[in-house]
């Protein structure tokens, strides 16, 4: 099997340059929508490392639209694990399906990856990488605790406008590198991410794609 496009590749010198940047895109991307016919822009985030990079970068990126244009923002999880939302596992909320639309187009999801390609809550060789009709899934397997889960399926992550994979750290080297650049009979479910008619983007540091040999961009705010 051919691999996929990877995509669009940005390499940041840090984590923190890394958010800065994502924060800033994020923030324009909303300004774009907000902007269009439709008014409002609907964001899709995951957890793990993900929250804490944003909720460091992204308010300040987004203040300067005012409360009136934060108000037409609708948020939604990626996926959640089915525990208290007081529990320190808890990505915070239950994702709601927007009225009116079989799939909910998001304009723009913000993913991760863990370390053996797996994203949202859909691992690798798990029969929810094959499901077909629901936008949400539960799963009470999952071979990363908590076992208990409910994600996004496929078919809503590869509607989206836009889709931006975040991973950092000299961890996450060798999985990027079979996503990114290895042809695989059974892809992992980072590879299977790839929007109909949106626009797939990755954002690492220097440490996670410096196994990397396909092209990217070298970024730096310094």
């Amino acid at each position: 099997m051919a691999a996929p496009a990877p995509g669009l590749i940005s390499v940041f010198s840090s984590p923190q340059e890394l958010g800065a940047s994502l924060a800033q895109l994020v923030a324009q991307q909303a300004a774009c929508c907000l902007a269009g016919a439709r008014g409002r822009f609907a964001l899709g985030l995951s957890g793990g490392s993900l929250v804490s990079m944003l909720a460091r970068e992204l308010p300040a990126s987004a203040a300067p639209a005012g409360a009136a244009n934060l108000a037409r923002w609708t948020l939604g999880f990626c996926d959640e694990r089915l525990v208290p939302f007081e529990h320190a596992e808890s990505t915070y909320g239950l994702y709601r399906a927007f009225p009116g639309d079989s799939i909910p187009v998001f304009d723009l999801l913000i993913l991760g990856v863990g370390p053996d390609g797996h994203t949202c809550s859909l691992f690798p060789d798990h029969p929810l990488l094959q499901e077909r009709e629901k936008i949400v899934a539960p799963i009470s397997d999952s071979p990363k605790p908590p076992p208990q889960r409910v994600t996004l399926t496929l078919p809503v992550l590869n509607a989206a406008r836009m889709v931006i994979f975040v991973a950092t750290g000299e961890g996450k080297a060798a999985i990027l590198k079979r996503i990114l650049e290895d042809k695989e009979e059974n892809p992992l479910p980072a590879t299977l991410v790839q929007p109909h008619t949106g626009k797939l983007c990755w954002f690492l540091d220097e440490a996670a794609a410096r196994l990397l040999t396909v092209p990217f961009e070298k970024h730096s705010t310094l």
